[in-house]
């Protein structure tokens, strides 16, 4: 399913029916109908998620199915992405399949850009040519203080319980660009994803930045919160 097509979605469960419905046994009845049992899944590793050990919250990562087969991104997002990059070495926090940074080196050719990707689970090197993977967790980067040129970092936080110690990380790395895409989505009991983090404005993202230094934007594109920060 691609982005902007759950984007309308989102928009028709979130803004328009009224939470009372969204937290009730008829909303879970419909959506289990619709989505199946991954809905009764996502509802309970919210409530589990503060008490999981480390091993515990990666098998859950690994028997889930998303609805995104390759990006959680739009195509705008995607776009900007592309257009904002500095430098000439990239790393790609929890790149899930490694769709942006494939987009990056073919957007891209004659910036020759040195590409690297960060994932709990590493992806498929099949059509990943030039890119080198590394398996780990946000919180924990195996990488130098400020390695990276640019580091982007995209539908990973809103997962992250310790999301300050990841965006402490992020920021280490970073030697002067940092990029981060989080959805603009507000919390329910019924779900259909694994979140734990939700910002439903941008400001409500600036805080979870902070501190936010004077070289930063924070904008929504579609229903996807940017946010960008120059380092230095």
């Amino acid at each position: 399913m691609r982005r902007e097509t759950s984007n309308r979605m989102r928009f028709v469960i979130e803004d328009l029916l009224p939470p009372r419905f969204r937290d009730g046994k008829a909303f879970r009845l419909l959506a289990r109908t619709l989505f199946g049992p991954a809905v009764d899944v996502a509802a309970d590793f919210r409530k589990r998620a503060a008490f999981l050990t480390d091993d515990e919250y990666t098998d859950f990562y690994r028997a889930w199915t998303g609805p995104h087969l390759d990006t959680d991104n739009s195509q705008a997002c995607l776009d900007r992405i592309a257009a904002e990059i500095v430098g000439t070495s990239v790393c790609d926090v929890g790149c899930g399949t490694g769709y942006l940074l494939r987009f990056l080196r073919d957007r891209l050719p004659a910036r020759n850009l040195k590409l690297t990707g960060a994932e709990m689970l590493v992806p498929d090197p099949a059509g990943n040519r030039g890119i080198e993977f590394f398996s780990t967790r946000v919180e924990k980067l195996p990488f130098a203080d400020r390695q990276f040129d640019t580091v982007i970092c995209t539908h990973v936080i809103e997962h992250v319980l310790d999301y300050r110690a990841a965006i402490a990380e992020l920021r280490r790395i970073a030697a002067r660009r940092l990029i981060v895409v989080v959805p603009m989505e507000r919390e329910a009991l019924y779900g259909f994803n694994l979140h734990v983090n939700f910002f439903p404005y941008p400001h409500s993202f600036q805080r979870a930045m902070m501190p936010v230094p004077p070289a930063h934007v924070c904008a929504l594109i579609g229903r996807d919160i940017y946010y960008r920060e120059d380092v230095g």
